[in-house]
């Protein structure tokens, strides 16, 4: 990903926290011969194998689905994490400029390793209690009947075994303090969630 050096974030607990908050992802590799993507859920964790210890990220996706097949022969993967996104008016400006937008997204690059089927069930745990946590009558895997269970054969298992990460926070950084200031006030007037998203990371940056 193309990062200018005044957008790039290197701030590795922030970055973490982006992909937690932001866990459906695209996930790209080549597939018989063309790039093929995948919207799914990846949760960040901690590779337990000392010899490649290191930050994870845990998915799954259906055996139906052609890239499964592929990460036998091409283990290479790109995960695409979008945050919020917002268009910039130049009318925002107290000066003549060009309308831009402004975003967050981070892209994680890595090699996949598959799941045994006992590994994918403790990765399912995994997931399902990250979402759960919030549902008022919470479910647990280990409570799903041994029927309810057989869909999990169903699925290919894996861990991303992370090589690197490009992560950019494009917020305006560009502009002095009235007019970023300006911005931050502009974009809460549209009461667009994605808009007000934004100003609130433009405040969180520059406070």
């Amino acid at each position: 990903m193309y990062i200018p050096n005044l957008y790039k974030n290197e701030n590795q607990s922030e970055i973490e926290q982006f992909i937690s908050e932001n866990g459906f992802a695209i996930l790209v590799n080549q597939t018989n011969g063309k790039l093929w993507a995948t919207h799914i859920p990846l949760v960040l964790g901690t590779n337990s194998n000392p010899e490649t210890s290191g930050k994870i990220l845990i998915g799954h996706i259906s055996k139906l689905n052609p890239q499964a097949e592929s990460f036998n022969q091409n283990d290479e993967v790109l995960a695409i994490f979008s945050g919020s996104h917002s268009y910039i008016s130049s009318s925002w400006y107290d000066h003549e400029n060009v309308p831009t937008w402004n975003y967050l997204a981070v892209h994680v690059y890595g090699k996949v390793r598959l799941h045994t089927y006992e590994e994918s069930i403790e990765s399912l745990k995994k997931l399902v209690n990250k979402y759960e946590v919030k549902s008022e009558k919470p479910i647990r895997i280990e409570d799903l009947s041994e029927k309810t269970m057989r869909e999990a054969r169903g699925i290919v298992s894996f861990e991303i075994e992370i090589s690197s990460i490009e992560a950019q926070k494009k917020l305006s950084q560009n502009r002095d303090d009235k007019n970023y200031q300006n911005i931050i006030s502009e974009l809460e007037k549209t009461n667009e969630n994605q808009a007000i998203e934004i100003a609130k990371a433009m405040k969180k940056n520059r406070p």
